[in-house]
């Protein structure tokens, strides 16, 4: 479950009067979503400050804040940086605060740095608290993951919809106005039609990464001796592949929300994710009991459960859709 920065905040502050907060939380959201906010605000309750409800990234300026992030030509963390951050977060607070390691684009940490942080992680200096912001969490070691509670922040007020989540509407209200009563026929029509979006999806997202890169070379080339290339190369190769898991939970998302308007309509409530496909929602909720919506909306969580393991995508999504469609 993803939450507003207020939200997330409130959770945080409670924890911290109830003297629970945690040593080291990972922030994750999309451009715009306010993970510096959060992380401001945060800075300042543990320092004891009222909070002012500061503007983007205006707490981090605080003294017993220390602040991270890529540097150099290659935009990496480096392992120099996280030691010197342990170094810092292992001296005397200057003014009794708790102090606050902050890592932005904590996925940007190279290898030899993200091991060298993990050891921070397992043994974390006194009254010191641990920050990491990310948009791509999945680009971070699994013993980073499990060593932080994750704090999922909503995308920015008016995000759109991809291309992607924009046909997947579109397949989903042509699927269920062409039949009351989906077969297996129409189900793994709708399976391969899914599963279509989904290696555009990836084509797409491969033909940008390259591009980027061939930008970079060129740029470089004329000033460098070029040897960091390969490690660009792999780098771009895992943007593109976490970029991949993202638009694929954001479909599975969208489907969830799809399923929950259904709900909502059958409780009369207001909201509706997609207003433009109230008509079809609507014939759905009017037509099916809620037991039976709840049993689609569990076998899609299952869906995304099984991609957190690693389950094989195909196998997962079939499974998945002749339970949330058939």
């Amino acid at each position: 479950m993803a939450f507003s920065v207020p939200a997330a905040f409130d959770l945080l502050h409670r924890a911290w009067q109830g003297g629970r907060l945690a040593h080291a939380y990972l922030v994750t959201g999309p451009e715009g979503s306010g993970k510096r906010a959060l992380a401001s605000r945060l800075a300042w309750l543990v320092n004891g400050r009222p909070d002012p409800e500061p503007e983007e990234g205006a707490g981090l300026a605080l003294p017993d804040v220390h602040t991270i992030g890529p540097e150099s030509k290659s935009r990496l963390i480096r392992v120099e940086q996280t030691r010197e951050l342990e170094r810092t977060l292992q001296m005397r607070s200057s003014t009794g605060s708790r102090k606050v390691g902050l890592i932005a684009d904590a996925d940007r940490m190279n290898a030899a740095a993200a091991n060298s942080f993990l050891k921070t992680l397992e043994e974390p200096p006194a009254n010191s608290l641990l920050l990491l912001l990310t948009a791509h969490p999945e680009m971070l070691l699994d013993t980073i993951l499990s060593r932080c509670i994750q704090v999922p922040l909503l995308p920015p007020p008016g995000n759109r919809l991809t291309g992607e989540e924009s046909r997947l509407l579109d397949l989903l209200g042509h699927f269920f106005r062409r039949t009351t009563a989906p077969g297996l026929p129409e189900v793994f029509g709708l399976v391969r039609e899914f599963t279509d979006l989904l290696a555009a999806g990836k084509n797409a997202l491969q033909t940008e990464g390259e591009a980027d890169l061939k930008k970079e070379e060129a740029l470089y080339k004329q000033t460098t001796d070029g040897k960091w290339l390969a490690s660009r190369e792999a780098h771009f190769k895992a943007v593109g592949e976490a970029r991949y898991l993202q638009l694929r939970a954001a479909m599975v998302d969208r489907l969830l929300q799809w399923w929950g308007d259904v709900l909502r309509l059958q409780h009369g409530a207001a909201h509706l994710d997609f207003p433009q496909e109230r008509e079809t929602t609507a014939a759905l909720a009017g037509r099916l009991p809620t037991p039976e919506v709840l049993r689609r909306v569990e076998a899609l969580e299952g869906l995304r459960e099984n991609f957190n393991r690693n389950v094989q995508e195909a196998l997962a999504i079939e499974v998945a859709f002749l339970k949330a469609f058939g």
